[in-house]
């Protein structure tokens, strides 16, 4: 920043001086020009065709210095065919003009005609009245006071602008500095956090930097929650292979006679707590890496052909909306779909009727209804089957994790799932909702 603030002032800085040079030189040179029309004007005035036919002034020219030898202002009056009338201040030189041309309005140039004296000079030609003669009325003033001037504005306008300029870097560098000084204080602050001292940025900042520190926040707490989720599930985790394993070796020490049905069944506990644990971890990895699509159509689609082949007994139908998408991974949502599809083919009664974005629900989600014609689950159990193991129908085989799997991966995708009585097929009613896909 400082930099580009420097690159701009510089340029800006320069491009202004060289306009404030030539506005000023040009002003300094037209007022000098003015000065020598005057005294050619007061030259025309004053000049008349005496008897002998040569021009003279019919009075004097106000300026002294016309009278001084070499004083740095000369006229000279030429005309063909006759002799130079110069002033007393030529001395012994004359001033050089070409005869071959007529100017009918005042020429003024630049010379060198003089060694060591640039002049400035100004000529006019005129045809005085009782003369047929082209006159040429000149006037030569040394350029040494105009440079002068002019050297002394631009040494005035030069630091002026090097001052300005260095007054303008200094404060672009403090603003820079001051400016910046909230982003200083933040990363003390993170500084703080990693010593130990906080888990926030609670010091006050001004309003331009109070949406970083908000996300910063909220990136922390988002951090905090995926730590603590890690936690939980390593805790869950020990705890569920905890008593299995307890089980395997109570039967390993008291040489059980069956042993190894009790270390199959206990196995397949374990395999299964740890494929909802890992389910779990995946989801949250997922989310975390960016924002997920999925079409729920082909996802049910899908489940629904392999759970038919393995039910083939049991009726499956699939309606709704083919075009609706969420936001979660496709393969956390078929393990969500396959757990429900399953639990209803192999609890249900033989009828199973899936729902692609049921009418009526918050337009934000798309809710999919899984529904059965079995016996249900009663309302106050509703609540407790979602527990890790908990299972109504000892009947059949199943470790209880299917609706806890369900409920967890939807939780962290930023949904929800709810059980209710199906008022078409008499059986139990899951509701999953999902966030839609923007």
């Amino acid at each position: 920043m400082i930099l580009i603030a420097a690159a701009w002032i510089s340029v800006l800085l320069l491009g202004g001086g060289l306009l404030l040079d030539r506005t000023l030189t040009g002003l300094v040179t037209r007022n000098f020009d003015e000065q020598l029309g005057y005294m050619l004007t007061a030259m025309v005035a004053s000049a008349e065709i005496g008897p002998d036919g040569e021009v003279f002034f019919n009075r004097p020219l106000g300026d002294q210095r016309f009278l001084e030898p070499n004083s740095g202002l000369y006229w000279q009056i030429s005309g063909r065919g006759h002799d130079d009338f110069p002033s007393r201040s030529l001395w012994d030189r004359s001033l050089a003009v070409r005869l071959d041309h007529f100017d009918s309005q005042p020429h003024v140039y630049d010379s060198d005609q003089f060694k060591g004296e640039k002049l400035r000079v100004m000529e006019r030609s005129i045809i005085l009245p009782g003369s047929d003669t082209k006159w040429w009325f000149t006037v030569a003033a040394a350029r040494e006071e105009m440079d002068s001037q002019i050297r002394r504005i631009r040494s005035i306008v030069i630091w002026s602008f090097v001052v300005l300029g260095l007054g303008l870097m200094g404060m672009a560098t403090l603003q820079t500095w001051y400016g910046l000084g909230p982003l200083r204080r933040v990363r003390r602050a993170i500084a703080n956090m990693r010593s130990g001292g906080a888990n926030r940025v609670t010091e006050p900042l001004p309003l331009e930097v109070q949406p970083m520190v908000e996300e910063l926040n909220g990136l922390l707490a988002h951090v905090e929650r995926q730590a603590e989720e890690a936690r939980t599930h390593a805790g869950n985790l020990a705890h569920a292979l905890k008593t299995p394993l307890t089980v395997v070796m109570n039967a390993a020490t008291a040489k059980a006679p069956d042993l190894a049905d009790t270390t199959i069944r206990e196995a397949a506990v374990m395999r299964r707590q740890v494929d909802h644990h890992l389910a779990r971890a995946r989801a949250v990895g997922r989310r975390a890496v960016g924002h997920s699509r999925a079409v729920v159509w082909e996802s049910a689609e899908a489940v629904v052909r392999s759970v038919a082949r393995l039910y083939q007994e049991v009726r499956l139908d699939l309606d709704g909306d083919r075009h609706a998408a969420v936001s979660i991974e496709r393969q956390d949502l078929d393990e969500i779909l396959g757990n429900l599809i399953e639990n209803a083919a192999k609890y249900g009664g033989g009828s199973v009727f899936v729902t692609v974005c049921a009418a009526g629900a918050d337009p934000r989600f798309c809710e999919i209804w899984v529904e059965d014609d079995g016996l249900g689950i009663p309302e106050e159990e509703r609540i407790r089957i979602f527990d890790r193991g908990a299972r109504l129908d000892t009947g059949k085989p199943g470790t209880g994790l299917g609706l806890a799997i369900v409920r967890d991966v939807a939780e962290i995708y930023g949904g929800s799932v709810e059980l209710d009585e199906s008022e078409d097929l008499g059986g139990l009613l899951v509701k999953l909702r999902l966030p839609r896909a923007g």
